[in-house]
């Protein structure tokens, strides 16, 4: 199709487009490179299965959060890479029209009607963006608007060029229009009766011309724009975090000199992978409590101001001069934005290209608690409390089992053949409503004949407030004691009640066996072999087994999902199933439930931070709880019984009855 000298001219606009686009994506690889070691290549096969499975199936925008832009993205997805395979060919039809790779049968034939199909899909869904962004303009999408304009218009010109190039095709080519549709009615549009007039084959030329520089210029300009997610959001997938959203990796403070994230050297490469990933598309400060409840917390900007700070950054982290970087916190993040995360993973939970935000909040708080003791000042009394009686009220820890004396709740030294390990945690010993949660479960472990103990003094606080506001010293000092006692005690399965409890001795403990070095290898392997179990699961359990049996009771109810259960955990069905063992009962969903559900506002340690800007998130929640035909409520966690007792208070809904689900069932028995 092309002479000797265009084809020249064009391989220069070829080579010039892969310098243009490889020169970016390679200094981006040179900063994710300088991230800290992180081991997320495991299981390399099943990765990359899963990611080609959420990418090719568009499952990672098929999400009910934004259903019709999700549809519509998807469409547009199908459309580009048709048109991205007819670019290719494109290409290699410049250099040979006999190079096709649809070949010149029937496979031709049905491309030329999928691409004029996938033409209108690109246009429609193209001016859909445009109208959302910019005419709706909602406040998750309002970052980068040049950027996001230049995209758009290149998207619009690269695809009406092409149908200019078609109409030029249909007259001065008719027969290989095959089943287009939009080619022949362009060429009648555009040239009509007067084609045999005009000079078909220069605007045949020019058309191919025209389309195949917007094309490589596009190209050239995505690695400097958000478009680049269609590269990095995959590679992104494939590493994916495997675990809980809230879980943080350990610290080793004999090995380490940098605790936590100081400066922007100190990001993991998946960090810096995070970074270039994201999409802006705001799903993330659609949904984080903090950010809707009016405070300076927005995920998306955690994540958008470290791209821009990496990327200007990029010859100090190339030498290693850390000393020429700036301390993130408070220079490129405000203290006031890592302070008010709840941890709740509404963030990861939506994000289309799984972004991990809450490890870099958490590292952020490491850094200024361990480097700096830089902290929201109640946080002093916290940690004060925790280390010298181990309970974040600072009450005597010899007081710790005074509710089971009571009780006559049985204590591992008096019983240590025991099956069960009820482990209390702070809230069961010594909060009055916690300690109601506790006598409740005692209750039932009764009822369906279980023989279990507690620790009674020997007990700690398990550590998950301490470690998710940034003190892992005080952390692992509280887990280090609480692992010799089931070690003193051959445990072998703990039951919790809290959440926030669970997720700590499953997930977290075992991870920090290995930096004990004092610790037999054998004992460790005993250690990391206890069985965690939550109360919702052991419950459901005894149901199963018909060990449990409750009275009928004509109630509409509603079910609160505690954020560690839900989204960090899968536990949905565990609490339904619970209520609806229970005859008579109506279970009437909140708006936002399951792995959508709304935080309490008491996560990530907040619930020993006085909550100073904006509104409280539990009067949020509340007034959602309120909005629901029915006046009882179901949580299944203490922090959140407290914190939407509170809310419903200051709403003046004060006639609302509030339950931990342990409560509820426990006054049911029959």
């Amino acid at each position: 199709m092309l002479s000797s000298i265009e084809k020249v001219i064009f391989s220069l606009i070829i080579l010039i487009t892969i310098i243009a686009f490889f020169y970016p994506v390679y200094k981006r690889y040179l900063i994710i490179r300088q991230g800290q070691p992180l081991a997320r290549r495991d299981k390399l096969g099943r990765r990359i299965g899963r990611m080609l499975s959420r990418v090719l199936l568009q499952r990672c925008s098929l999400r009910n959060e934004r259903l019709l832009t999700g549809f519509i993205h998807a469409a547009f997805f199908y459309a580009a890479l048709t048109f991205d395979t007819m670019t290719v060919n494109h290409t290699l039809e410049g250099f040979s029209t006999r190079l096709s790779l649809f070949g010149h049968g029937v496979a031709r034939t049905v491309v030329s009607f999928m691409i004029d199909l996938m033409a209108v899909i690109v246009l429609v869904a193209t001016l859909y963006f445009w109208g959302r962004r910019f005419l709706l303009r909602p406040q998750a999408l309002r970052t980068t608007p040049l950027d996001s304009a230049i995209i758009y218009s290149f998207l619009m010109a690269t695809t009406l060029s092409y149908l200019f190039f078609e109409a030029c095709a249909a007259t001065a080519h008719p027969e290989e229009i095959r089943l287009s549709f939009l080619g022949p009615f362009l060429s009648r549009l555009f040239f009509g009766s007067s084609s045999s007039f005009i000079n078909i084959g220069f605007f045949y030329r020019l058309s191919w011309w025209l389309h195949i520089v917007i094309v490589y210029a596009f190209i050239a300009y995505v690695p400097h724009s958000k478009y680049f997610h269609m590269f990095a959001g995959p590679i992104n997938l494939i590493f994916h975090r495997e675990k809980s959203p809230g879980e943080i990796d350990p610290l080793d403070f004999e090995k380490q000199e940098i605790y936590g994230v100081e400066k922007v050297i100190d990001l993991s490469w998946k960090d810096c992978l995070d970074s270039f990933a994201c999409i802006e598309c705001g799903r993330c400060q659609d949904t984080c409590p903090a950010y809707l409840s009016g405070k300076p917390l927005s995920p998306k900007m955690i994540i958008f101001n470290l791209e821009k700070h990496l990327l200007s950054s990029y010859q100090a982290l190339r030498r290693n001069e850390r000393e020429k970087l700036p301390n993130l916190v408070p220079e490129i993040i405000k203290p006031e934005e890592i302070w008010t995360c709840t941890s709740c993973a509404a963030c990861m939970h939506v994000c289309p290209v799984e972004i991990e935000h809450l490890p870099k909040i958490f590292g952020l708080r490491q850094s200024q608690v361990l480097m700096k003791s830089d902290f929201p000042s109640e946080l002093h009394s916290f940690f004060r409390n925790l280390e010298t009686n181990a309970n974040p009220w600072g009450i005597g820890f010899s007081r710790r089992a005074e509710w089971a004396e009571k009780e006559r709740v049985p204590r591992i030294a008096d019983n240590p053949e025991a099956e069960i390990l009820l482990f209390v945690g702070c809230a069961g010993s010594f909060d009055e409503a916690g300690q109601s949660i506790a006598k409740s479960i005692v209750k039932v472990l009764r009822q369906a004949g279980i023989n279990f103990v507690i620790l009674g003094e020997e007990e700690k606080c398990c550590g998950d407030s301490a470690r998710r506001l940034g003190n892992e010293y005080l952390f692992q000092t509280l887990a280090r004691m609480n692992l010799e006692a089931f070690s003193r005690y051959r445990i072998k399965k703990i039951l919790t009640f809290c959440p926030h409890g669970y997720h700590t001795l499953k997930d977290e403990y075992p991870k920090l066996l290995g930096l004990f070095n004092d610790i037999p290898d054998k004992e460790k392997e005993f250690l990391a072999k206890i069985e965690v179990v939550s109360h919702l699961e052991f419950l459901n359990s005894l149901i199963r087994e018909k060990r449990l049996k409750f009275k009928p009771e004509e109630r509409k109810v509603t079910l609160h999902d505690s954020c560690y259960y839900s989204r960090h955990h899968g536990l949905t069905d565990e609490p339904r199933r619970l209520l609806k063992s229970i005859p008579g009962i109506s279970l009437i969903e909140l708006p936002r439930n399951r792995e959508h559900s709304f935080c309490c506002g008491a996560g990530g340690g907040l619930m020993w931070t006085e909550e100073k800007l904006g509104e409280r998130i539990n009067r949020i929640r509340s007034k959602e709880i309120a909005s629901v035909e029915t006046k009882t409520v179901i949580t299944t966690c203490p922090f959140c019984l407290t914190m939407l007792r509170d809310g419903l208070k200051e709403i003046g809904q004060e006639d609302y009855s509030v339950y931990e689900i342990s409560q509820f069932l426990s006054t049911l028995l029959g």
